[in-house]
């Protein structure tokens, strides 16, 4: 059941492009564990923090449409490394930033950065997948989640030694950026793809107005992204608040939630062929709706823990489902669906959370995360509509 990951992890390229995905996430654990220390810094309310987080959609979103045109320029794999390094050096503005002002525009400077990425290093893993006849998706996303759980683990570390944050991101950044520059031979000797929307004689792949089933599969996105973005964004800031644990444990929500999906996404690339995307997706919304009720009922930090891990079991499986769907809908270029997708998808991830804000400082806090619960239960029952791969 697990050769898949003995492909994996012995074939270079593919393990290359993993390291890609992890330092992502690494990069994205370090942030999100650092979000309540943002928070405190400019003493902002759950709506005000809302607003704050929505400089990252934004960036992403304004820059999405152009990724493909990034990568027909300066090939996935050029795209893929120079997109990364960018991703590790902005992340430091953030954090050390002296105005709110200036936080946000940082923001919007990341969410570009990050779209960029995204897409390039998803298009090298579907450019894998065809050129050697392998499943590394699930795995690749996989590696994305290990990044997240190590990166939320040392960031609480840290914020327990008191390590100035903008000191600590610039070091990940150095670190990074090393990395990227020791894999580059590697990565550059994957075989090179340009998006091409060969079914509209089009010049290039582009967004599109979904419909039909590509509607469908975005409309499940959503959920599980707004699922994905909550934990992401609200995990710590909800160990802080609302179960009021130590600083040391601020992160191991969230850590729990990104081990538990980094471990159902390395499996994933032998459950989905062996039950289908339809089942694995349906059975996910089921047990991410019961993990968030269990840290909603029982908000202390065992309990919380143990809730979120089952959400990142749940849910762990639903990227790689719905973006190998996208680029697989009958009639449509691989390029456009997933292009399409990965605008909404980011759109649920970096969006979502801002709404949890709200609803936060409107409610409470376990009340928007009801909302949350509410949505896994909505793409469950979504998945019996459509043929997902």
């Amino acid at each position: 059941m697990l050769t898949h990951l003995r492909t994996f992890f012995t074939h270079r390229q593919s393990l290359a492009i993993g390291m890609v995905f992890i330092s992502v996430g690494f990069l994205f654990g370090n942030w999100a564990t650092l979000i309540p220390y943002i928070k405190q810094k400019f003493d902002l309310n759950d709506a005000q923090l809302g607003l704050l987080l929505l400089s990252f959609p934004i960036g992403a979103t304004v820059m999405n449409p152009f990724s493909t045109f990034f990568i027909n320029r300066f090939g996935m794999l050029n795209t893929t490394i120079i997109g990364l390094i960018l991703l590790a050096t902005t992340f430091v503005c953030p954090v050390g930033a002296s105005c709110l002002a200036l936080t946000s525009f940082s923001l919007i400077i990341v969410g570009m950065c990050l779209s960029v990425t995204n897409v390039a290093m998803n298009t090298c893993v579907t450019s894998l997948e065809h050129q050697y006849g392998i499943n590394i998706m699930s795995t690749c996303h996989g590696m994305f989640s290990a990044g997240l759980m190590f990166g939320s683990i040392a960031a609480s570390i840290l914020r327990g030694m008191k390590i100035e944050p903008a000191l600590q991101m610039g070091a990940i950044a150095v670190v990074i950026t090393a990395l990227v520059l020791l894999l580059r031979p590697t990565i550059l000797g994957i075989h090179e793809e340009k998006i091409i929307e060969e079914e509209s004689g089009g010049g290039g792949a582009k967004f599109i107005l979904p419909k039909g089933a590509l509607l469908l599969m975005i409309l499940i996105s959503l959920c599980t992204n707004v699922t994905e973005g909550t934990m992401a964004d609200w995990t710590a800031v909800y160990m802080r608040d609302i179960v009021q644990t130590d600083d040391y444990f601020i992160g191991w929500g969230l850590a729990g939630y990104s081990m538990f999906m980094s471990l159902g996404r390395f499996v994933g690339d032998a459950l989905i062929p062996r039950f289908g995307g339809n089942a694995v997706l349906r059975t996910g919304g089921i047990i991410a709706a019961l993990g968030i009720t269990l840290a909603i009922i029982f908000p202390y930090t065992i309990t919380a823990i143990l809730g979120f891990t089952l959400v990142g079991a749940g849910v762990s499986c639903g990227a790689p489902i719905l973006y190998g769907s996208a680029a697989r809908v009958p009639g449509m270029a691989k390029g456009a669906g997933l292009a399409t997708m990965n605008t909404f998808s980011m759109g649920g991830f970096l969006a979502g959370p801002v709404l949890i804000g709200f609803i936060s400082k409107s409610i409470s806090l376990p009340f928007a995360f009801s909302i949350v619960a509410v949505l896994a239960l909505v793409w469950a029952f979504l998945v019996n509509r459509v043929k997902l791969y």
